[in-house]
């Protein structure tokens, strides 16, 4: 299918071929017969891409501050590479879109196959032919409305959330500043709910505009605004102000403290600096309040992705009723739409739209609404997966070459294990397969994968295809590695193996009828500086091990932290620094306790481990997520008879023995991505055995596991390892 990609790198707008999108739990696949392009956010984002990277970071001075912090906490060339990769990743244009239904997810209720809808959400209601989108994300469009007038309910709900925010009452004065697309929606909705409305704006055009939708004044001075206002207010000053307005100054704001009564009400909803001048907002205690995109659920990821709905009695109007409610508007004719469209383009055109949007064919020409326009029969033939790359990879024959298919091609994939197997020799990259057809066929065409796919199956049901490489998130692991063992595939997946225990047991259950190739990421047991330390000592004597990990903060609301996709970090991350100990050791524990610290954050995600092993072993795993980030990251501390050892974040290692120091060090952190990756596929080369055996996997990730129990009941907990 065709989609508008944005490279944020090189500036490069483009529509290229991507594989369908998959459907997902809690979604629904649209066929896109519209959408809208966004002459503000989108022509933002398109501009910002095409500036050099000085301007890049003059537009963005807070993640300009976030690379400085990184280059503090993991060194210059790391940092490099995180950003390298994050501007490489192709970016999905548009938010606003309506088409029909192609297929519900068995967990979405009230919508049906052939339904028309509009769609909302960045990422999702994108300028492609086909999208998949969350429910709650998505509205049923009344019959007598257009899918062209449909596109336009994301904007919609955007002016209906900053009328809501401003408690609008029948018979007040309002003033909208800014008369572009969403001023004129605005203008349109408070008529309808009975207001008398003042308008203002740079362009005449726009003024005549506003009068055109109901508008009672408009005009392009500050001064006639001020009289306007004091002429049909008598003096006493406008209600309440709307400002949808974009512009680097606060002239709008100023404005709006100049013509507003006392204790009246400013609502900024367009793009505008909140540069608040204390007179006259201190002596008429001026009301200003923000008005959150779409409405009460936008940038909750429970609402938006997971579909839980706000009770309906306590936050009547969420993003999805006010995309419903707009509609309802436009059904009624209380809202003009065509109007406003003054161009329609096809996919194909999308560079032509974009220079108009950002004023870049120099031409003046008068724009407000501008759709794409899909054609009815491509949007409904999209493939789930394309040929990039249909040429081998080296000169050997592709015969003598491991296939490899990867399962998930997120952040972490892209930086480390895709680089780390095509570093490996005599290996062909082979599938690679995503939920979004732009993030697998991104992939697909910076590491050469021959095909980008959103559908696991192709990836699976390839008798070509040797091993796979699973790197989605948590929640997944377990599943896919059963379905490999199913289809005879070698295996290797990220950390951690399973999020539940049941999803453990049945996995070793099905393992032990149905043996097979399977290795976890524990990258940590292969980096060069584990391996200098454990040929320093002997391997069977007991030892003190200390592991601190100052991990960071991360947001409730990120995925890692969700216990049904992530597992919380506990499980998804120290399950690392287990079954390192336990490699250390050469041991399993035979009980464990854990204790958490009371946080703020109310995350139980700061804990001291206790692991007490059978060889006569102590670790102990100090896991923090409130240190200061530069602290760097990892420390171990190994003490032995007669021997210390010290891992200093995998860039140092301190050998002390018989009073004798010995010092390694590697040029940057080395964690042993490279070295695992090449392990896994080279036992798949020689007919061997996995590295880590598929038992030490399983026995880490059960460890993991009883930690969150000893938290939970406060107790010692005994483990009892897989066979």
């Amino acid at each position: 299918m065709r989609q508008v990609i944005q490279n944020f790198k090189s500036g490069e707008l483009s529509i290229q071929d991507v594989p369908a999108p998959a459907l997902q739990p809690g979604g629904i696949i649209v066929a896109n017969r519209y959408s809208v392009i966004s002459a503000g956010t989108e022509r933002l984002t398109v501009a910002t891409a095409q500036k050099n990277i000085v301007g890049k970071a003059q537009s963005r001075p807070d993640l300009v501050d976030k690379v400085k912090q990184s280059i503090k906490r993991d060194g210059l060339l790391h940092t490099i590479d995180v950003v390298r990769n994050k501007l490489d990743a192709p970016i999905a244009l548009g938010y606003s879109s309506a088409g029909k239904v192609l297929a519900v997810a068995d967990d979405v209720e009230g919508i049906k196959v052939g339904d028309s809808v509009a769609c909302a959400g960045q990422g999702y209601a994108s300028h492609a032919e086909q999208i998949f989108v969350p429910k709650n994300l998505a509205v049923k469009v009344p019959k007598d409305v257009g899918l062209d007038e449909a596109a336009f309910a994301t904007l919609g709900a955007i002016a209906m959330q900053g009328v809501r925010q401003a408690d609008i009452t029948v018979g007040e004065t309002v003033a909208v500043i800014g008369l572009g697309l969403l001023g004129l929606l605005t203008v349109q909705i408070l008529k309808a709910a009975g207001c008398i409305v003042v308008g203002m704006d740079i362009r005449e055009s726009s003024c005549d505009s506003a009068i055109s939708m109901g508008a009672d004044h408009a005009t392009i001075s500050d001064r006639d605004l001020v009289h306007i206002s004091e002429s049909i207010t008598m003096g006493l000053g406008i209600d309440k102000v709307i400002i949808t307005a974009s512009t680097n100054d606060n002239a709008p704001i100023v404005n709006a403290g100049e013509i507003l009564k006392r204790k009246g009400v400013v609502v900024l909803v367009g793009l505008v600096p909140a540069n608040l001048p204390r007179s006259p907002f201190y002596e008429k205690e001026i009301d200003f309040r923000y008005s959150c995109s779409y409405g009460p659920g936008r940038y909750d990821p429970l609402y938006e992705e997971k579909g839980f709905d706000y009770p309906f009695s306590y936050v009547r109007w969420t993003e999805q009723r006010n995309m419903h409610s707009f509609l309802q508007l436009v059904s009624q004719k209380k809202i003009q739409i065509r109007p406003f469209i003054t161009h329609t383009f096809l996919i194909d055109q999308a560079e032509e739209a974009y220079d108009l949007v950002t004023g870049k064919n120099k031409i003046k020409t008068y724009f407000q609404g501008i759709l794409f326009e899909y054609s009815e029969n491509k949007t409904t033939d999209a493939k789930d997966q394309i040929v990039i790359n249909d040429i081998d990879q080296s000169n050997v024959s592709s015969h003598d070459k491991v296939h490899v298919g990867f399962i998930g091609a997120g952040n972490f994939a892209q930086r480390f294990l895709i680089p780390a197997v095509k570093n490996v020799k005599n290996v062909k990259l082979q599938y690679v397969s995503t939920t979004r057809g732009i993030t697998s066929q991104g992939a697909a065409k910076k590491f050469g994968f021959t095909v980008a796919t959103t559908n696991n199956d192709a990836v699976l049901n390839d008798p070509d295809v040797h091993a796979v490489f699973i790197a989605t998130r948590h929640h997944l692991h377990a599943k896919l590695v059963s379905d490999c063992l199913k289809k005879n595939k070698a295996v290797y997946v990220e950390k951690p193996l399973a999020i539940l225990q049941d999803e453990l047991d049945s996995l070793v259950q099905e393992y032990n009828a149905q043996p097979g190739h399977v290795m976890t990421g524990f990258n940590r047991r292969f980096s060069p500086h584990v391996e200098w330390i454990i040929s320093s000592f002997s391997p069977n004597s007991p030892k003190m091990i200390h592991y601190r990990v100052n991990a960071g903060f991360i947001p409730k609301d990120h995925w890692t932290q969700d216990l049904e996709q992530g597992g919380g970090r506990i499980i998804g991350e120290v399950c690392h620094f287990i079954d390192l100990i336990n490699f250390f050791t050469k041991s399993y524990p035979i009980k464990l306790y854990a204790e958490s610290m009371d946080s703020y954050t109310g995350l139980n995600d700061s804990v001291s481990i206790i692991l007490k092993y059978s060889n006569g072993s102590v670790g102990t795993i100090t896991y923090s997520a409130v240190g200061d980030k530069a602290l760097p990251k990892e420390r171990i501390e190994i003490l032995a008879k007669d021997y210390v050892a010290i891992l200093d974040d995998f860039r140092k290692s301190n050998v002390i023995k018989k009073g004798k120091t010995t010092q390694f060090k590697t040029g940057k952190q080395d964690k042993g991505h490279n070295q695992s990756v090449a392990s896994f596929l080279q036992s798949i080369s020689d007919g061997a055995a996995s590295t880590i055996s598929f038992q030490d996997a399983c026995n880490a990730t059960k460890l993991t596991l009883l930690v969150q129990e000893s938290l939970a009941k406060g107790d010692v907990i005994t483990f009892h390892p897989y066979e």
